[in-house]
């Protein structure tokens, strides 16, 4: 059975499809693809242009003239890839406060999914990929080798984010963050495009009680490499 040429990660904030698409990659020798830093790539353009944020064909219209790729990461200073908009490097110009501020409004927007959705294909189909999101075993790339939705429970996932930000050294409520988890699982579980939901052919992956090496292993059962 030949290796998969590209695996497709979805699942919930906090679900851990992030770290374990991550680990999958280093094991497997594959590109590492969060396909969230697409967004956070067209918010950033909007922020440059200085074009309101509700602007919505103002926005649109910018992130479908974006040339946007993912490559290997080129530079030892703790990226995990290279994320590059009309020739430039942005990899750490996309993490910014103001981007974090702004991008669910631009990623609620269908032209900016539909751009985003293209460019995400793209480099999906050079294949040797692992790719972790909300709707690429369903919208992105439905015919993915390999399909997994990575799951955890609520209560778990909100622990999960508050030792994530105190680790960081940063203020958390948990009671805050579990409502916004909550708030955002509804969002993303309803929007009318692409709503997050596990593919028909995807393996469901409850992370609550596993260590991430006990997800990798699990899910290397399902990759067969």
């Amino acid at each position: 059975m030949p290796p998969p040429r590209v695996i497709a990660i979805d699942g919930p904030a906090a679900s851990g499809k992030t770290t374990l698409a991550q680990r999958l990659a280093d094991r497997l020798g594959y590109l590492f693809f969060d396909t969230g830093v697409m967004y956070r790539a067209a918010t950033l353009a909007a922020l440059q242009r200085k074009v309101a944020i509700d602007n919505q064909a103002e926005v649109e219209a910018i992130a479908e003239g974006l040339e946007i790729d993912v490559r290997p990461s080129s530079l030892t200073d703790g990226r995990l890839y290279d994320v590059i908009v009309d020739g430039s490097d942005v990899t750490w110009a996309i993490r910014s406060r103001a981007v974090d501020a702004q991008v669910s409004q631009v990623s609620a927007y269908a032209g900016v999914r539909r751009a985003m959705t293209k460019r995400q294909r793209q480099i999906a189909r050079r294949g040797r990929v692992v790719m972790a999101g909300r709707d690429i075993g369903t919208v992105v790339m439905p015919e993915a080798d390999v399909k997994l939705y990575v799951i955890a429970s609520r209560d778990e996932r909100s622990r999960r984010r508050y030792r994530e930000l105190i680790d960081r050294g940063e203020s958390a409520d948990l009671e805050a963050i579990d409502a916004a988890m909550q708030a955002r699982d509804r969002f993303d579980a309803s929007r009318e495009l692409a709503p997050m939901r596990p593919a028909a052919d995807a393996h469901v992956l409850d992370t609550t009680a596993l260590t991430i090496d006990e997800a990798v292993e699990r899910a290397m059962e399902w990759v067969g490499a």
